[in-house]
């Protein structure tokens, strides 16, 4: 029998494809001496007396609240599965939030199963366990040990996680053979939604997903720390752009957003979302992540960055800066609108104000301005019940932020857009003024010009607290603060 024909054949690998060699790899094979050989000496690496993640004790409540939303029913939620970049390359993986909110957990393949048993659930977690050092798949396997790194033991992960461990590949066969209700949450491991494609429907799983996203609108402590501590970094990271703006002039866009994301990298996970780099008239570009531009003293620059903590926290800021670190008479004047928008905007996020006040607020301060400039036709409530201020300020003023940039998106209307405030909820409040280069229903100096202020604001219990107030927003304030950490 050849190694191939015994890898493929080992029981506990039944639902595993056979160890597959690159198709123009140097070795043709592997001999039965070499996998003998590869068997034996290796020292015992098993990690015991682990302490249970920091969030342990929250992701157990997060899943005795979802047990009781759905009692007697079976519940499956996967991280999902590594997606390809090109050939054979996969893109960074990141755990389902789903997943993740309810357990901590972030590897590749991982599902979370709660059964149900007696009043509740009994959770079980099913991972890939260590590499096999049996078969050869912790050297041979491109997912392999020796080629992207250890994962844990299934005892290891259940001293993490809180969380009895299973072997995931048992899991598709289990699952097949279920009985009796069950949901999932789709859209992340298309394996596991096969094998329960005849005992689920899409309105139920809906259900579900609905359910964990709302689950999210108000953070619990550890959420609320990881958040700040995400925001923290951000700050740096914006610091740290601002040091390097000379060099930004001297090449593109470009090296703002690599300056940032090494900021991210360090203290972070990652980058919570594509950096929006925006100078110049691309900072009307709401989304602007091509960040190809030149960086010209004189412009403006939009930055609209986040770094997200290893837990999947991520900020959301944004700060318009004058590139020469002055800004001139009409940027001042269109800052100082959205500033002035910004702060009655803020001002209305406390507990018990409707959900859209803090937009409602912003937007009639902008209004204002554009009937004042002359660039609409008044009055004021006119152009707020047609929306005509919409052509300069294009989007809605904040949404809720945590593990998602644009957190808790499957909730109801009714519980998020037309909901009331709590203390706990986390949002962000972000103006803007949009004068496009093209626009001529505007005077020449505004075209090209775009601002927008973004703070994370956390709903208190007798108001609000500015998560990243650690950066200057007033356009004095802002010229200071620049003029300080460039000597």
């Amino acid at each position: 029998m050849t190694v191939a024909e015994d890898l493929a054949e080992t029981p506990e690998t039944a639902e595993e494809e056979p160890i597959k060699q690159r198709k123009n790899g140097l070795y043709p094979g592997v001999s039965d001496e070499l996998a003998e050989n590869m068997k034996s000496g290796w020292a015992d690496t098993e990690l015991r007396d682990l302490e249970p993640i920091p969030q342990a004790a929250e992701t157990a409540a997060r899943r005795a609240a979802l047990s009781a939303r759905f009692p007697g029913e079976r519940l499956v939620i996967p991280a999902g599965n590594l997606k390809t970049r090109s050939n054979d390359t996969e893109y960074a993986f990141r755990a389902s939030v789903e997943y993740a909110y309810l357990t901590g957990n972030q590897t590749e393949d991982g599902v979370l199963v709660l059964e149900p048993k007696g009043d509740g659930h009994e959770a079980t977690i099913y991972l890939l366990p260590r590499s096999d050092r049996e078969n050869g798949e912790f050297w041979l396997d491109g997912q392999g040990e020796l080629w992207v790194g250890r994962r844990h033991s299934l005892t290891e992960a259940e001293q993490l996680y809180g969380i009895p461990a299973s072997d995931v590949r048992e899991l598709p066969g289990k699952l097949r053979e279920a009985t009796g209700p069950v949901r999932v949450v789709r859209g992340h491991d298309a394996g596991i939604e096969a094998a329960l494609t005849d005992k689920v429907t899409a309105e139920r799983d809906e259900e579900l997903r609905v359910f964990l996203s709302e689950a999210r609108l108000v953070k619990d402590s550890f959420e609320i720390g990881e958040l700040q501590k995400a925001v923290d970094s951000t700050v740096r990271g914006f610091e740290d752009v601002v040091k390097v703006l000379d060099k930004a002039r001297a090449t593109s866009e470009r090296y703002i957003e690599g300056t940032f994301f090494l900021r991210a990298r360090v203290e972070g996970n990652d980058v919570g979302y594509g950096t929006i780099a925006a100078a110049g008239p691309h900072a009307c570009t709401l989304h602007w992540v091509r960040n190809d531009g030149p960086v010209r003293s004189g412009d403006l620059l939009l930055l609209d960055a986040g770094v997200e903590t290893h837990t999947y926290y991520t900020a959301d800021v944004t700060r318009t800066l004058p590139i020469n670190g002055r800004f001139s008479e009409i940027q001042r004047k269109i800052y100082g609108a959205v500033y002035d928008a910004q702060e009655a905007g803020i001002a209305a996020v406390k507990p018990g104000a409707k959900y859209r006040d803090f937009h409602d607020a912003a937007q009639r301060v902008l209004a204002e301005r554009l009937v004042e400039w002359g660039l609409v036709e008044g009055p004021v409530e006119r152009v707020l019940e047609l929306g005509l201020q919409r052509r300069w300020t294009l989007h809605g003023t904040g949404h809720m932020l945590g593990m998602d940039v644009h957190d808790c998106a499957a909730a109801r209307t009714e519980t998020y857009v037309d909901g009331v405030l709590e203390p706990g909820m986390c949002l962000t409040v972000e103006p803007g003024l949009y004068f496009q280069a093209d626009d001529l229903t505007v005077p020449e100096e505004y075209r090209g010009i775009g601002v927008r202020i973004e703070d994370d604001i956390l709903v208190t219990e007798d108001g609000n607290r500015n998560l990243s107030a650690g950066l200057p927003r007033r356009s004095d304030e802002v010229e200071a603060w620049m003029a300080a950490l460039n000597g």
